[in-house]
């Protein structure tokens, strides 16, 4: 399926059994785990940021889903990833999901991350390097 260009990232995740519940369809809880999987992901491969080592970390502060349609295993979901606000220490992501055979979001939302000190837990300035990477997923 054609990608929604609003979205400027997109990765895929295969679905799981164990993500499955008894009523045969993805159970709610995961789609908040591919949110954080889909900007993870691009964080570490796209924005440099060291989850290990790094003077920063991002907490996360606010998340919302709409759910749209169902997913299940077996399958892949298609996360599209965009940036919907820049602060000085905090990022509004907004994501979609897709079931891969699907042009039909089975859900969207955001996840705020505030960067925080890794030692003292106080906000700070998003750095300049993960601030350009950011600017590439800023929603037009």
């Amino acid at each position: 399926m054609t990608p929604d260009s609003a979205y400027p990232h997109w990765d895929s995740i295969t679905l799981r059994w164990m993500d499955n519940d008894t009523y045969g369809h993805v159970n709610n809880v995961h789609y908040y785990s591919f949110f954080d999987t889909a900007v993870t992901n691009w964080l570490v491969g796209e924005g440099g940021l060291d989850l290990a080592q790094g003077p920063i970390i991002g907490l996360c502060v606010d998340s919302q889903c709409t759910f749209s349609a169902p997913l299940s295993f077996p399958g892949v979901v298609r996360t599209g990833l965009r940036v919907g606000r820049v602060g000085r220490s905090s990022v509004r992501y907004e994501i979609v999901l897709y079931a891969a055979d699907s042009d039909v979001p089975a859900a969207s939302g955001h996840f705020v991350h505030v960067y925080v000190d890794r030692t003292s837990r106080r906000p700070a300035d998003i750095p300049a390097h993960l601030r350009t990477a950011l600017d590439t997923l800023v929603a037009n």
